[in-house]
């Protein structure tokens, strides 16, 4: 099952950060989510047990 980890504003910027956790070794996809205004959101998904490792990366990574 898939949970989301983080809502990104913008593509680029979603498939920076999928991109990042990548080459952090985890398993992630991007996902259109919804539309806020212009602003499009993007939603990065990951597997379930290991949300919570990647949050903790992100917050590592300066991302959240």
């Amino acid at each position: 099952m898939w949970t989301t980890v983080y809502v990104a504003s913008g593509y680029d910027y979603a498939q920076k950060i999928e991109k990042r956790l990548s080459e952090e070794g985890y398993i992630v996809k991007t996902k259109f989510f919804a539309m806020e205004g212009e602003e499009k959101l993007y939603e990065i998904l990951a597997p379930t047990f290991e949300a919570e490792d990647i949050q903790t990366v992100l917050v590592e990574l300066e991302i959240m």
